[in-house]
């Protein structure tokens, strides 16, 4: 199952994830910028104090020793926090003062040109300790001054100043994040306004939405949505039109049935019934003429995407086609000749329609050409594939020659009882095989010229 996606929680994720990381990575940051600069405060002040042991380092006849009096050392290890340990050595002597257990470096390759910093551990807590060599007065020993000293200040600083960066950032999350929900809700409301509207709409309102009201990123989602409502109240509209035809254009024939079995049950006997049965085969003939039109009329008018167009052997099926009108050409004494290459000439479309489009053209040029006429279907590879169908009848007159595509039009006093859909159904499937139509007259004196060319494959 597809897992439904909110517009609201994308938004927000995208918005609230960025905004969460920058402000972390800016904690981060401050913390440790700030541990630097406590460290370097507490580092001087523990330097301060190996400095002031080093005062009390003496040297008497070569000798070093330390004066530390109770006093001083009561004051140099006072602290509320933390614990200080020192311890004084000396290279030759060995131990003066302090705590043997005080940490030292023992990198063979310190520098101890200034004071050493470094971390370790005394007693099982974490200390820090600077250790400094010094060359007392009146004496060529070295000393080395050891003071280490527990993290308690510099852990309670690191947490102050962890809780005063957390606090405010941790409320301005908050109070972004309403801002953010509050701020989305709001600027999806008019989409919200819009799916309401046209919920509320019936099946038969096809006007088009407002846009006054709509953002300009969704103005492009609208546009696409009102060119499908266009599309789709010009197919309904075609739709109407069609079926009122259709049902005006069966009225007739229906009529004309209905009126002809009356007169047929009126007779008593069989031949006086021939005539009106005769009429009633001729209004047969003309409903599954009319029937068959506009069945095929209708599917020549599909959905976009419903057909899928191939390559089709357009010599193959001119030629066939032909064949299959030589009968009724015979029947008025019409020459029906069939002019094409040899080779297979392909074009991309629909084969069945392809017929029904020659057909069409042969049963009007057959039904409206003059007995023992010629009727001449041609098919031509170069410029560009085309198909022609040519006959001498009398022709279309220039006036009618825009009108004849249009459904159930006739032009006036022409003969047979033809419907008015041959030519229609015509340009319908030429305009579903994107090919140009073209209609004219042989010559002055008549005759009709149809030429379909469609678009090299």
């Amino acid at each position: 199952m597809i897992k439904k996606r909110s517009l609201k929680t994308e938004i927000l994720f995208r918005l609230a994830v960025p905004l969460i990381f920058f402000i972390s990575i800016e904690s981060v940051l401050s913390y440790f910028v700030t541990l630097h600069h406590a460290d370097v405060a507490y580092d001087r002040w523990l330097l301060d104090s190996a400095r002031s042991l080093t005062q009390e380092i003496k040297a008497r006849k070569g000798k070093v020793f330390v004066e530390l009096p109770p006093a001083a050392l009561e004051i140099f290890k006072w602290d509320e926090s933390d614990k200080t340990y020192f311890k004084i050595i000396s290279e030759e002597q060995g131990m003066l003062a302090g705590d043997k257990f005080v940490p030292e470096p023992f990198d063979l390759e310190t520098d101890w040109s200034g004071p050493v910093f470094f971390d370790d551990e005394m007693y099982g807590e974490p200390v820090r300790v600077v250790s400094m060599q010094i060359a007392p007065e009146h004496s060529s020993e070295k000393v080395f001054v050891h003071v280490a000293e527990t993290l308690n200040k510099r852990r309670n600083m690191m947490m102050d100043i962890l809780l005063a960066d957390l606090v405010p950032q941790m409320v301005l999350v908050l109070l972004a994040g309403i801002y953010l929900v509050v701020g989305v809700k709001r600027g999806l409301q008019p989409l919200h306004a819009l799916a309401d509207e046209i919920a509320k709409r019936s099946s038969r309102d096809l006007r088009l939405i407002p846009e006054q009201h709509v953002f300009l990123e969704v103005r492009a989602l609208t546009d696409t949505i009102n060119d499908l409502l266009e599309r789709l109240g010009s197919a309904i509209a075609s739709q109407q039109r069609f079926i009122a035809n259709a049902a005006h254009q069966l009225r007739t024939p229906l009529a004309g049935l209905k009126l002809q079995v009356e007169r047929a049950l009126r007779e008593q006997d069989l031949p006086a019934m021939k005539p009106a049965l005769m009429q009633i085969q001729g209004c047969a003939d003309r409903m599954s003429h009319l029937t068959t039109q506009l069945l095929i009329l209708a599917r020549s008018e599909p959905i976009d995407g419903e057909y899928e167009l191939r390559p089709v052997d357009l010599c193959k099926l001119a030629k066939e086609t032909c064949m299959d009108w030589v009968p009724k050409a015979l029947q008025r004494h019409m020459e029906l000749s069939f002019e094409g290459s040899k080779r297979a000439l392909y074009v991309r479309g629909d084969e069945i329609l392809l017929r029904e489009l020659l057909a069409n053209l042969l049963d009007n040029a057959i039904c409206y050409g003059h007995d023992q006429g010629n009727i001449m279907v041609k098919v031509e590879a170069y410029p560009s594939p085309r198909l022609s169908v040519e006959d001498d009848g009398s022709g279309i007159p220039e006036l009618e020659l825009d009108k004849v595509f249009e459904r159930f039009y006739r032009i006036p006093g022409s003969p047979g009882d033809g419907c008015g859909l041959g030519l229609a159904i015509v340009k319908e499937i030429a305009d579903l095989h994107k090919a140009q139509l073209e209609l004219s007259r042989v010559s002055a004196a008549g005759g009709s010229r149809v030429d379909l060319v469609f678009k090299a494959l």
